[in-house]
């Protein structure tokens, strides 16, 4: 049996101890939710967001190449509970088209739930506008007790299953186009 030098295992336990304690730098998240926040008018909350969309170069290409990219918002209200799952109230799902046209040079943004149309002239701004949302109706305060907690949260990612099927095989297999912002999540608050 070999022996090993004290100094040795001893600079073995410091590299250990600096791949653990140092921090890799972490790729930042492609789409981010930077404030959600909820206001209730008319008797409906609203929900207004900011939400931040970078694009891979592989996803770039597809879109100035035709292929139309769903986003989708998922919207979650929920009471949570102590002892079991939380209650779901109600779930909302948004989802908008952007597609570039080589043609007349501008990309459309085209919302799928209200066939809302908008086009624009750089990529950056369209997807400026993707990302602010304003006075969107979640639920009826009706529906909701003013004794009870809830939590709304919400999150925004590429949907894969909308392209088209040669690219979406390879869309699967790449981490280049799963794309999500994770949920962010927040008190509703029932007091307008």
């Amino acid at each position: 049996m070999r022996q090993v030098r004290p100094g040795c295992r001893l600079l073995g336990w410091l590299c250990a101890l600096l791949i653990y304690a140092v921090p890799l730098p972490v790729p930042a998240q492609p789409f981010s939710v930077q404030d959600a926040r909820t206001t209730l008018k008319d008797g409906v909350y609203r929900l207004d967001a900011r939400l931040i969309f970078k694009l891979p170069k592989k996803v770039l290409e597809a879109l100035d190449n035709g292929v139309p990219l769903t986003f989708a918002l998922d919207i979650e209200v929920r009471r949570p509970r102590r002892y079991l799952w939380d209650d779901d109230i109600a779930s909302l799902e948004q989802r908008t088209t952007l597609q570039y046209f080589a043609l007349t040079d501008q990309y459309l943004l085209r919302n799928l739930n209200s066939g809302h149309e908008a086009s624009y002239f750089t990529l950056s701004t369209a997807l400026r506008a993707l990302g602010n949302i304003h006075g969107l109706p979640i639920i009826d305060a009706k529906l909701l007790r003013p004794d009870r907690h809830y939590m709304v949260s919400i999150r925004s990612y590429l949907d894969l299953e909308s392209l088209p099927v040669p690219l979406r095989m390879r869309a699967y297999i790449s981490r280049d186009w799963w794309l999500t912002s994770g949920w962010y999540s927040w008190d509703l608050g029932t007091s307008g």
